[in-house]
């Protein structure tokens, strides 16, 4: 047990509910807004994470996701929770040791040519699995990182950190998937849809996620033991809306043994932003989501009308990581990384995004044009043309045309040999979290970047290399 618990984090420690239940061990976690302790649950030996959240609209947002996907083998499970009038919320989830920045992390060190093709294709398999769990229930994660998507010991790649997560339907809908027949399991001589056997055994496990449940009604009590299927929005307290958060920061890289940078560069990666709610008091979205390094380019312009597409630019960016071991977009402001973007990929335009001109700080802002952009080709210049293909097909300026994780699954580049190797081949780091003292400054860095605006003090920005100009309304 920790012999000092931090003061912020005492009610964890001292609620009976709880320690009867679990033998609290260290804290694995934290952040301004949760931290997470690894535990033992008594009954049966179970190690678990405790993640107690500090903020209820927060925790309301992650438990709703996950009870919402509970039967997708690819997102993190949610065993049980816990909430008292007075006390922090807590969630009871799956220990999962590592994540896949620790694999990143450690192919780059070993010699060779880091991760085989076989491994980066079942990582990527196991990745859209996942993403279109959440996107066939409307549900955005919008903050995709591979520091997010963490990984049991037995090879199983899970979606974690739902704290800024958006289910995009009202609430009370029940969304039914048309296109189930498409995982349906082809007998053992028969491939269905060109699907290799290893990725129709995963889709086949993804369907059983596939429905929105619609929740009934519940009594609240004062202090109360929810099961994973018990949330309801009534038991929670001063009528908490549900269409608003203030996110949870970096505090959900559950169960890696990492802790935080938030604490100790308080001016850096992310923060609690006002809730979400527009003049209309809907509840309409926010731009200030998500890790610069991987978050869509309109959000860096501001956009609140945006949709499922900003999480398929960011698998861009993590698909592009796996394959090169270091990241595509390392800007050090907003500013930076739409620089980084353009002088890669070319200019912003409506030839390329019709309506892009709309964007809330499209006027603000305007780059110098980019005669020759660099080109993902010469980026990756050491990838097939295929594997450069299913990044160009994410990396798209109009996120209409950004391939869907459905479609990157039924993929020709995943259906080529070599194909996935089996979970039980993909090599695990033993734990994550220790920088190495000759580990490279790039690695692991955008977790001490902030995902706030350059444009909320717009008398204070920095210029980069980039040629652009700003002009203020």
């Amino acid at each position: 047990m920790d012999p000092n618990p931090p003061s912020k984090s005492w009610s964890i420690h001292t609620r009976r509910e709880i320690t009867s239940k679990f033998e609290i061990h260290e804290r694995v976690g934290s952040g301004a807004y949760s931290d997470v302790y690894k535990a033992r649950r008594i009954s049966d030996s179970l190690t678990v994470a405790l993640k107690e959240i500090h903020d209820y609209q927060s925790a309301y947002r992650e438990i709703e996701a996950l009870q919402t996907l509970k039967h997708c083998p690819n997102v993190i499970v949610l065993h049980e929770y816990f909430w008292s009038e007075d006390e922090d919320m807590v969630l009871v989830l799956e220990f999962l040791p590592t994540d896949l920045e620790a694999v990143i992390k450690a192919a780059k060190k070993e010699s060779g040519d880091g991760l085989s093709p076989g491994e980066i294709k079942r990582w990527m398999v196991q990745i859209l699995c996942g993403v279109d769990a959440c996107h066939r229930n409307s549900i955005v994660h919008r903050d995709l990182k591979p520091s997010n998507l963490l990984i049991s010991a037995d090879g199983v790649l899970k979606l974690a950190d739902f704290g800024q997560a958006r289910i995009l339907l009202g609430s009370g809908f029940a969304a039914v998937n048309d296109n189930t027949q498409i995982y349906q399991q082809a007998s053992p001589n028969e491939a269905t849809l060109g699907q290799p056997p290893e990725v129709l055994e995963v889709l086949d496990d993804v369907n059983q996620g596939s429905k929105l449940i619609q929740e009934q009604g519940s009594s609240g009590k004062e202090e109360c033991i929810f099961g994973p299927n018990e949330l309801r929005i009534s038991d929670f307290p001063n009528g908490i809306d549900k269409d608003s958060i203030t996110h949870d920061g970096d505090a959900s890289n559950i169960a890696t043994c990492t802790t935080s940078d938030r604490e100790e560069v308080p001016s850096r990666h992310s923060f609690c932003y006002e809730a979400e709610a527009g003049d209309n008091g809907n509840g309409s979205l926010t731009s200030c989501v998500g890790t610069r390094w991987f978050k869509a380019p309109e959000l860096l312009y501001g956009s609140t009308n945006y949709g499922l597409e900003i999480d398929l630019w960011s698998l861009g960016c993590i698909f592009a990581e796996l394959l090169s071991l270091k990241p595509l977009f390392p800007g050090n402001s907003d500013i930076d990384q739409l620089g980084r973007i353009f002088s890669l990929l070319g200019n912003l335009s409506e030839k390329v995004w019709p309506g892009c001109t709309k964007l809330p700080d499209y006027e603000i802002i305007s780059f110098a044009k980019v005669e020759n952009p660099v080109g993902l080709e010469a980026c990756l210049c050491k990838c097939s043309p295929n594997e450069v293909l299913i990044i160009k097909k994410l990396l798209c300026f109009d996120p209409s045309s950004r391939a869907t994780a459905m479609e990157l699954l039924h993929d020709k580049y995943l259906n080529e040999e070599p194909l996935p190797v089996p979970v039980s081949q993909l090599r695990i780091p033993s734990k994550c979290g220790c920088q190495d003292e000759d580990s490279d400054n790039e690695w692991g860095d955008y977790r001490n970047f902030d995902s706030d605006s350059d444009f909320d003090d717009q008398f204070d920005v920095t210029t980069t290399g980039n040629d652009f100009s700003i002009r203020f309304p």
